[in-house]
């Protein structure tokens, strides 16, 4: 995924309507590599003509959970929910805040807490579940713990050496 400039939301959607009426699809899930909450207003857009097209079919944000950090004075799972977000799978590699840095390597000071943030703030306006990439650096259980501690759904996903 090597782009030569971020695409414009008119872009994302001109290539969305050609896609979207190949078949009739489960879910739309906003992923990928980098963090869709950094261009919220971006998402919203996007998610909103998603849903004026599909109306039954549910989305998901997958996230590292920085949103609030990212969009200072803003509510953005009430922002997402009013879009039409329906579920927000919140990745959390790390069992607390040291392993958190180490594993993610985050800009923001506090990050580790401001997922949790993310989690209790999301968990009031959708369906939220915490997920781990199995691997050494991260204690499984304890990120479960985490997860039952916030009282959210927790899944586990499996490593995936770079292919590239």
């Amino acid at each position: 995924m090597k782009l030569t400039e971020e695409p414009s939301a008119a872009a994302i959607i001109a290539e969305l309507e050609e896609t979207l009426s190949l078949r009739r699809w489960k879910e739309v899930i906003f992923c990928g590599f980098g963090e869709p909450t950094e261009r919220l207003d971006l998402l919203l857009e996007i998610t909103r003509w998603i849903k004026k097209r599909c109306i039954e079919t549910p989305i998901r944000l997958d996230t590292n959970g920085h949103g609030y950090a990212l969009n200072k004075g803003r509510d953005v799972a009430k922002e997402l929910k009013a879009a039409g977000v329906s579920k927000v799978s919140v990745s959390l590699n790390g069992h607390n805040e040291i392993s958190y840095k180490e594993n993610c390597r985050p800009t923001l000071d506090s990050a580790f807490e401001a997922v949790l943030d993310f989690i209790r703030k999301a968990k009031s306006e959708m369906n939220v579940e915490v997920s781990a990439v199995r691997m050494p650096e991260v204690d499984i259980q304890k990120v479960k713990e985490i997860a039952d501690s916030l009282d959210v759904p927790f899944r586990i996903r499996e490593y995936i050496p770079c292919f590239w």
